[in-house]
């Protein structure tokens, strides 16, 4: 069973920067793109940050131009480097795999990132 583990959350003081790191545990075949998304106390997960496999990259409103999504297919890894840090940035951090439906998507467990004023 492939296994993506995050790393790279923490505290951090707004104006601050992270990145944070998504790990599979082998080679995943069949990826369409890879992402992440975010959940905050009480809000829905959104979409943070995407990459396909031709390397085009698509970011949501709130993190453009601070946000930077980048993979390692050598690998196996995904990071999402995180500059200008706000606290409305806080929440739990979730790297996904996107693959065909019949192949099924993976999601990792999730870091916390929290941003102070």
């Amino acid at each position: 069973q492939v296994q993506l583990v995050e790393s790279g959350g923490g505290l951090v003081q707004a104006g601050g920067s992270l990145r944070l790191s998504c790990a599979a545990s082998e080679k995943i075949f069949g990826i369409n793109s890879m992402g992440w998304y975010r959940q905050a106390p009480g809000k829905q997960r959104e979409l943070v940050a995407t990459i396909t496999n031709l390397g085009s990259t698509n970011y949501a409103d709130s993190v453009k131009g601070r946000f930077t999504i980048s993979r390692d297919n050598a690998k196996n890894t995904l990071y999402l480097q995180m500059n200008s840090l706000k606290p409305e940035d806080t929440a739990v951090y979730y790297c996904k795999v996107d693959r065909s439906p019949w192949l099924g998507d993976y999601w990792g467990q999730g870091t916390q990132v929290t941003v102070s004023s």
